[in-house]
């Protein structure tokens, strides 16, 4: 990993590898540039851009939590864009990464070349709220590697024949292993940043999303995502009806991105894109 520092003074990582149209990828909220270790192989012939935001993976934690919100996090990845000397660049934004991207649109539409989302949109299902606000900022109960593979398919609803492996992989991804125990690849003070948030006012994701008229747009749906309804899906498709969309079968929030729903849709982005 690479470093760069921000104008307020964090150095955060990023990868940056191949060549050809310049696709930065956005992770989720408690997540890293690991998420997208799957889809990697399959952008082969792009210039993949996948960076850990502040407070996650390798990049420094931010002393203000407060700094830990969609619009700071938005600015530090056009800095990384400005920095790189990219211009225009597309966003495959995956949940908390995909809300980045959608704040980006309204004022910064003319350096997209497009975006394409992994189970995320303007609007949320209750149920995905609670079920991000259970976990985050907690310690696993799990002490080992191993004990949290085996317990990751209990835990992981709505997901159905994953490999155990690939449960190895994440959990490798997701958390580190020390002699106490398994701690968190990203800042415990997100939980605190997210609790005040949400009692904040709040952007007009539905208002910034319409701001991504005349761009290649993608999504794609873990069938069983508790965070991202039908509802909304239809809503995203009528307002937006050059949109790809898939849903990915035996996958909640959020799909790996290299299921065949996901790689079609996604090959359909980037003929857009190209």
């Amino acid at each position: 990993m690479q470093h760069f520092t921000t104008s307020d003074g964090l150095s955060l990582a990023y990868d940056d590898t191949g060549q050809g149209t310049p696709i930065l990828c956005l992770s989720g909220l408690t997540r890293n540039s690991s998420d997208f270790q799957y889809v990697l192989p399959h952008l082969k012939n792009h210039r993949v851009i996948r960076m850990d935001m502040r407070g996650r993976g390798q990049s420094d934690f931010d002393p203000d939590y407060a700094n830990y919100n969609v619009l700071r996090e938005g600015q530090d990845a056009l800095e990384l864009m400005d920095h790189l000397g990219i211009d225009r660049f597309a966003i495959l934004g995956t949940s908390r990464g995909g809300i980045i991207a959608m704040t980006l649109a309204p004022l910064h539409h003319d350096r997209l070349l497009g975006v394409m989302l992994n189970d995320i949109g303007p609007a949320f299902d209750p149920r995905g709220i609670e079920a991000i606000m259970n976990f985050i900022g907690r310690r696993p109960s799990a002490k080992t590697y191993t004990e949290m593979t085996a317990l990751m398919p209990e835990i992981s609803v709505g997901f159905n024949n994953v490999p155990t492996a690939r449960w190895d992989t994440e959990t490798r991804t997701r958390w580190i292993d020390k002699p106490d125990g398994l701690h968190l690849r990203y800042d415990p003070a997100l939980r605190q940043a997210l609790e005040e948030q949400s009692h904040g006012d709040t952007l007009d994701l539905w208002a910034c999303f319409d701001a991504f008229k005349d761009i290649p747009l993608a999504l794609v749906r873990g069938e069983n995502s508790n965070l991202l309804t039908m509802e909304t899906v239809s809503e995203m498709q009528n307002r937006m009806p050059q949109m790809h969309f898939s849903n990915v079968k035996d996958r909640a929030h959020i799909p790996f991105l290299d299921e065949p729903e996901a790689l079609d849709i996604l090959a359909a982005f980037l003929k857009d894109i190209a």
